[in-house]
C-alpha cells in the first residue's frame, strides 16, 4: 500500500510539473508581440531623450511601443553572464554605428533588460563597460519569466508600426562578437526599414 501510494505522489508531481511547464512562457515569436510589461521611467533625462519618453505623460513606467522609434533592439543580459561581458564592446560598437548614421539615427533605439540584475548591478555593468544606451533592471526577473525566460545574451528586435502596434521580427539567443555590422544589416531588412 505505501509502495502504491508513493507512485501515485510521484505521478500526480510529474503531472502538476507537465502542465506548470506547459503554462511557461516562451521566447517572443518571429510574426507576435511582446508581452505586456512595464519598463521604469529613466532617471537620465539623456536616456528619456534617447527613448523619446520625456515630459509629463512619460513621468512613470513605459512600454517598448511606446519609444519613439520606427526599430527598437532589446537586448537582454546579466551582469554575471561572462558573454554579456565579452560582447559588452561589440553592442556598444552597434549602437554607435546606428546613431553616427543619419538615415539609422533616432529611426533604431537599443535598451537592455538586466535580467536578475538589480539597479545597482545594472549600473555597475553600465559603468564597468561604458554602456552608452539605457539600461534597465529586472531584479525580480518579472520581465526575463515573461519573455520566456531566455538564456543570455538574448536579442529581440521590434518593429513600432506608426499605429502604435509593434511586432516581433528578430528573437534569437546569442552574442554579436565582432559582426555588429551584419547583424546590423539583418535588423535593416527584417524590419523593412529600408
Amino acid at each position: 500500500m505505501k509502495k502504491l501510494s508513493g507512485y501515485v505522489s510521484i505521478i500526480a508531481c510529474l503531472v502538476c510539473f507537465a502542465a506548470f511547464s506547459a503554462q511557461a512562457a516562451s521566447a517572443p515569436a518571429v510574426g507576435g508581440q511582446l508581452p505586456d510589461f512595464k519598463l521604469p521611467a529613466p532617471k537620465s533625462s539623456a536616456d528619456k531623450s534617447y527613448l523619446g519618453v520625456s515630459g509629463t505623460l512619460f513621468s512613470g513606467p513605459f512600454s517598448i511601443p511606446q519609444i519613439k522609434a520606427n526599430v527598437v533592439i532589446l537586448q537582454v543580459f546579466s551582469m554575471y553572464c561572462p558573454y554579456c561581458q565579452k560582447d559588452a564592446p561589440h553592442v556598444n560598437s552597434l549602437y554607435n554605428r546606428i546613431e553616427n548614421d543619419p538615415a539609422l539615427k533616432g529611426k533604431i533605439k537599443l535598451l537592455g533588460v538586466g535580467a536578475g540584475n538589480s539597479e545597482y548591478e545594472v549600473g555597475v555593468f553600465k559603468n564597468k563597460y561604458n554602456v552608452p544606451f539605457p539600461l534597465f533592471p529586472d531584479g525580480d526577473f518579472k520581465i526575463h519569466k515573461l519573455l520566456g525566460e531566455v538564456r543570455t545574451p538574448y536579442f529581440i528586435g521590434v518593429k513600432i508600426n506608426p499605429d502604435g502596434s509593434h511586432q516581433v521580427f528578430y528573437s534569437r539567443l546569442g552574442a554579436i562578437e565582432g559582426s555588429e555590422e551584419k547583424f546590423l544589416k539583418e535588423m535593416i531588412s527584417l524590419s523593412g526599414l529600408q
